[in-house]
């Protein structure tokens, strides 16, 4: 049987964002776990998730008749300060990721800083994580916006 050899074939990548919203940090952390979990969606459509926010708690998306997809697992969680989450998340290669949302009140508002990070068999279809991110923190902050006005 013929094996394979490929070498330099790991890569990693590390996405850090912050964002100042105005509003308390206990609305911020709420939101945050609605938009990953039942509220999340793609922008051509929705695509709920489960999340357990609890140390060990699972992330992934249920498609109903023990389908699915696994992203990982709680790491750290510590409301309304901190979400670690550990896993794969969307890849569906040889790789895991860290994904942090870390959360602090300054000057009447809260500072969200997002950092994703993540090494294995980074692909093609990964190069655009970045614009994925991007866009859940954009429905974060119009999402406690939203709840802010009423």
């Amino acid at each position: 049987m013929a094996a394979t050899v490929m070498e330099g074939v790991l890569h990693a990548f590390e996405i850090v964002k912050e964002e100042r919203i105005a509003a308390p940090i206990e609305i911020v952390f709420e939101t945050i776990l609605e938009q990953m979990g039942p509220l999340n969606s793609t922008p051509e459509k929705p695509m709920p998730m489960v999340l357990e926010a609890w140390p060990g708690g699972r992330w992934y998306r249920d498609l109903g008749n023990d389908s699915g997809h696994f992203w990982g697992h709680v790491q750290a969680i510590k409301a309304p300060a901190l979400l670690e989450i550990s896993g794969p998340l969307f890849m569906s290669n040889p790789a895991v990721s860290n994904l942090q949302y870390r959360l602090t009140e300054e000057d009447g508002e809260t500072v969200m800083r997002f950092r994703h990070r993540a090494m294995g068999w980074v692909g093609d279809q990964e190069r655009g994580v970045d614009a994925g991110w991007s866009q859940l923190i954009v429905r974060i902050v119009s999402a406690v916006a939203e709840r802010a006005r009423k």
